[in-house]
């Protein structure tokens, strides 16, 4: 008896001083019905004013623009929990082939919090533990694949901050492949954004992450996935990308969302609960929807370069030239985006603004600006390309002033 109460006594203990890891939506995560999403997205349909939300720290990002439309302490630093996840699949991604087959380690068997339950020696290909990785969010499968492409975490993070430089995520840094709370492991919701945005662009990235059910094959016996995005299939035009969770991050949730050519990107981090983060994504979204409409601003600054263009075609003087005569194009490159995000209280006070020399000394060649055009939104400038010329213009010489003085002579004397 005396012993059975020591035993209790001591595993008493052991629950209370041992520190336990929770991470990225658990089994035993809260749960949310289908009341649930009709109350919050009923609630939210008609949101036209910047919602007030729970989220510590969130961007609504525009896809076309590269541009935020929402932003609450988007550049502050931050805990991502298992959004970094998302930083790990692109590294996996563009380091290795689908079809390898990885056996998976004590160490990768071992790792706590959400977990796909892969068996030390198992042999997963890097396909399946992608999937374990972005819908079932498996601190397992994360480690396995470090260890696959960097041949340790530490390596592997090493390649995970190498991308966040090539991506100018200039406030980011990785310390492990599932982002178990570490001080020296953070982003930012803008960070994050932008990263996304990138991975979005991997067409297998997208396929993983709007997968709702998948069944991957762990030593050649079958298991069911089940995403943890709790968004898909619940919101009309929901198409990723991944969930979060832990003790020092909080809530976390990174949405992708498109309905016609609006094309966003959501994110929330910090928020105290999963339907805060539900909520929270759902009200940002209808928020952007019902407030926002894209315009194709290459269609607009094409329209108002044609007719600049040939109202001022005679309006150019070219000191010592051989003519006046200039060939204006929009320089291409200039167009890095085609479509922009506005409010729709805006729409009616777009215009361009175009400023140019009239004057110019010979020789002119050819690609030299002459102007530039920029797209305004209620005054202020957005967007600009530059006017460029595609003729070159020679300087006069001695026998273009001759035959000048020539035709002159001739026409004072046929008087």
């Amino acid at each position: 008896m005396k012993k059975s109460i020591l035993k209790i006594l001591y595993f008493s203990l052991l629950f209370i001083f041992v520190p336990i890891y929770v991470h990225a939506d658990d089994d035993l995560d809260e749960f949310l019905s289908f009341n649930d999403f009709s109350e919050f997205i009923e609630a939210s349909s008609n949101i036209y004013e910047a919602p007030n939300i729970n989220a510590r720290h969130a961007i609504v990002f525009d896809r076309n623009s590269k541009q935020p439309v929402f932003c609450k302490k988007e550049t502050e630093a931050c805990k991502m929990a298992s959004t970094t996840k998302i930083m790990t699949a692109i590294v996996v991604l563009e380091k290795t082939n689908l079809s390898d087959v990885v056996t998976i380690s004590a160490k990768a068997a071992g790792t706590g919090g959400s977990r796909v339950k892969l068996p030390k020696n198992a042999k997963v290909s890097v396909e399946d533990l992608l999937y374990g990785l972005m819908m079932k969010s498996g601190n397992d499968a994360a480690v396995a694949l470090a260890e696959h492409v960097g041949g340790s975490v530490e390596n592997f993070a090493i390649l995970m901050n190498q991308k966040a430089l090539e991506l100018h995520l200039f406030s980011t840094n990785f310390v492990t492949p599932h982002g178990l709370d570490d001080n020296k492991h953070y982003t930012t919701a803008l960070d994050l954004a932008i990263l996304t945005d990138y991975a979005l662009q991997n067409n297998k990235f997208c396929e993983i992450v709007r997968t709702k059910a998948r069944t991957i094959m762990i030593n050649n016996y079958p298991m069911t996935l089940s995403n943890t995005n709790e968004l898909l299939g619940n919101f009309e035009g929901i198409y990723g990308v991944k969930t979060g969770f832990t003790n020092g991050a909080n809530r976390c949730l990174v949405t992708a969302c498109k309905r016609g050519d609006l094309d966003i990107i959501c994110v929330v981090l910090g928020c105290d609960t999963k339907k805060d983060r539900t909520r929270d994504s759902i009200n940002l979204l209808n928020y952007v929807f019902n407030n926002f409409s894209v315009i194709n601003v290459k269609d607009i600054i094409i329209k108002n370069f044609e007719e600049w263009k040939e109202l001022h075609k005679n309006s150019f003087v070219i000191y010592k030239g051989v003519s006046n005569n200039l060939e204006l194009y929009l320089d291409s490159q200039g167009f890095l985006f085609t479509h922009i995000a506005v409010n729709k209280s805006s729409l009616n006070n777009i215009s361009a603004n175009i400023k140019f020399e009239e004057s110019f000394e010979a020789p002119l060649f050819s690609n030299t600006k002459i102007g530039e055009i920029h797209l305004c939104i209620d005054s202020a400038k957005y967007y600009g390309v530059d006017i460029l010329n595609n003729n070159s213009i020679e300087r006069k010489n001695i026998l273009n002033y001759l035959v000048y003085i020539f035709k002159n002579y001739s026409l004072f004397f046929s008087e």
